[in-house]
């Protein structure tokens, strides 16, 4: 878990760079240039390192239970594999190689960003009322902590797909700026360092 956690940290570290060089480009140029687009691809990247980090964290699990240093969940015992792998030599089953395989090519097309997605990726690993224990480490209610979370998910979805526009502006995209986004960023970090207490 922790080598996912490091992970994590400079993965959200890459996203706080942006910051910095927005900042120190709109220091020193003129607000002719507009700037707004390296925010939202901050805002993008720290979105996507917590994703990458859900899936880190969901593999690592699911090798420490096959390995008996976990207990299993029964949404663990109930996830399904393809039977190319029992069609291999028997030998592949004492390696790990085949559930890493298994677990990247179910998950490859799954976002773990929006809170249920979240939590049920996490209950492959651990039974826990997820959101609950993160709400108290971060201390905020349960409802506000998933609340913001999909707020933040919605906007990435606005900056990713839709090119941040503003429908009811044609021409126009929806505003920005750094102490949003660094906001955004440190809520993130929160999550992320309270998901690894809880999983841990």
């Amino acid at each position: 878990m922790q080598s996912a956690l490091d992970h994590f940290r400079m993965n959200l570290g890459y996203s706080r760079n942006l910051g910095v060089i927005y900042k120190v480009l709109k220091a020193g140029t003129t607000t002719a240039l507009d700037l707004s687009d390296i925010l939202r691809a901050e805002f993008v990247l720290s979105v996507s390192a917590l994703d990458y980090y859900v899936h880190e964290l969901v593999e690592i699990g699911m090798q420490e239970i096959y390995a008996k240093r976990r207990p299993p969940t029964s949404k663990f015992l109930s996830f399904s594999v393809s039977l190319g792998n029992f069609w291999q030599d028997n030998s592949v089953l004492l390696t790990h190689d085949w559930l890493i395989d298994e677990v990247r090519t179910k998950h490859s097309f799954r976002s773990f960003q929006r809170p249920d997605n979240i939590a049920e990726a996490v209950r492959l690993i651990i039974d826990v009322d997820l959101w609950n224990d993160v709400s108290k480490i971060v201390g905020m209610p349960v409802q506000d902590v998933k609340g913001r979370l999909e707020i933040i998910v919605d906007r990435r979805n606005k900056i990713a797909h839709e090119a941040d526009v503003d429908p009811a502006n044609p021409g126009s995209r929806w505003p920005i700026n750094a102490a949003e986004v660094d906001d955004v960023v440190h809520f993130i970090e929160k999550i992320g360092e309270a998901l690894y207490q809880v999983l841990k």
